[in-house]
């Protein structure tokens, strides 16, 4: 069975030359340990070892967060075309063992349409890879929605990946624990999945679907809470809840944009009970394996994907039938 894993986090050389020693500018518990730090940037014979050892037949390559989002445009904007150029040849070495998500300068939405243009066109990527907030805003704010512009008219999709709240978010939430602790519960363990469920749904109340109604996203780790959340989120927001209609200007309710706008991974999260729910919620045809490489465990991801309790057309589906389709990837058969 082939196998697409669609969140693989790289880094290049000037992608990590601006990220600096400590990687995050305001959580100073944030650093890659030596290791993980090269097996990110292993693109190449290492990282394809690994998958081989897994049975992963390909891996989509992104940026690892926190990506350019703190980054001021001007300066982002040559270290986006930098990564995106890195991937592409990593691509071009490997064609059948690799695919990738574009680096964007998002403070500077007109550059990232443009190099999203540049690198779907010319370099054969499949979308982008956009680490949450940008310097602070939401992307719901209208200053960003040239991005989506571009993506929905090259179509492709927008991968929305976490990042740790904002500093005044995390001493209220999560401080108190030292940095470590803190670190992790308000990034994988707890924060970072909150906030990009809820990014996803400023999204929809912004109207970002209504204006792009073809564009896709996608969202990590079993969908960032919004599946356990679907039914009552759009029912407050959307249906006629006690207290009166909360009188948003959106089309549609929020379970209606998800299952028409937002595909989800399976990255980091691999047990059955959250896939039953999405499975229950979104649909197998909107399901997609990824390992969350090198922060997820290659042979733990397939280990559950072989082992699930799923049809074995759903399983299909999730390991690369949807890839293929969302993404655009050639079926398996062409050689490396």
């Amino acid at each position: 069975m082939r196998v697409i894993a669609v969140e693989e986090h790289c880094v290049t050389p000037e992608l990590r030359e601006l990220l600096g020693p400590q990687i995050h500018p305001y959580y100073p518990a944030n650093r890659w340990p030596a290791e993980l730090e090269r097996r990110m940037a292993d693109i190449g014979d290492g990282r394809i070892a690994e998958m081989d050892a897994a049975g992963i037949s390909m891996q989509v390559l992104s940026t690892a967060q926190p990506g350019l989002e703190h980054t001021p445009g001007e300066q982002a904007v040559a270290v986006a075309r930098a990564f995106n150029d890195g991937i592409a040849e990593a691509m071009r070495r490997h064609p059948s063992r690799f695919s990738g998500f574009a680096a964007l300068p998002t403070a500077d939405p007109g550059a990232s349409a443009a190099e999203l243009e540049r690198a779907v066109t010319e370099l054969g990527l499949c979308g982008a890879m956009v680490n949450g907030r940008t310097r602070e805003r939401f992307l719901d704010d209208q200053f960003f929605w040239p991005i989506f512009e571009s993506a929905e008219a090259l179509g492709v999709p927008l991968y929305l990946h976490p990042m740790p709240p904002p500093r005044g978010v995390y001493d209220t939430y999560y401080a108190g624990f030292g940095d470590d602790v803190g670190f992790a519960f308000a990034a994988g363990a707890w924060g970072w999945h909150v906030e990009t469920g809820l990014h996803a749904v400023r999204l929809m109340l912004a109207g970002v679907f209504d204006r792009f109604p073809r564009l896709q996203l996608i969202l990590g780790h079993m969908g960032e809470l919004l599946p356990l959340m679907l039914e009552r989120t759009s029912g407050v927001i959307s249906g006629t809840p006690t207290l009166g209609a909360t009188g948003t200007s959106m089309e549609l309710s929020v379970a209606e944009y998800t299952r028409r706008n937002v595909f989800i991974s399976i990255s980091g999260f691999f047990s059955d009970p959250p896939l039953r729910l999405a499975l229950d919620t979104i649909g197998a045809d909107r399901i997609l394996f990824a390992v969350d490489h090198p922060f997820g465990n290659d042979l733990e991801a397939r280990r559950f994907l072989d082992a699930a309790a799923i049809t074995d057309e759903q399983r299909e589906k999730i390991a690369h039938a949807n890839a293929e389709r969302l993404l655009g990837l050639a079926p398996a058969g062409s050689a490396d």
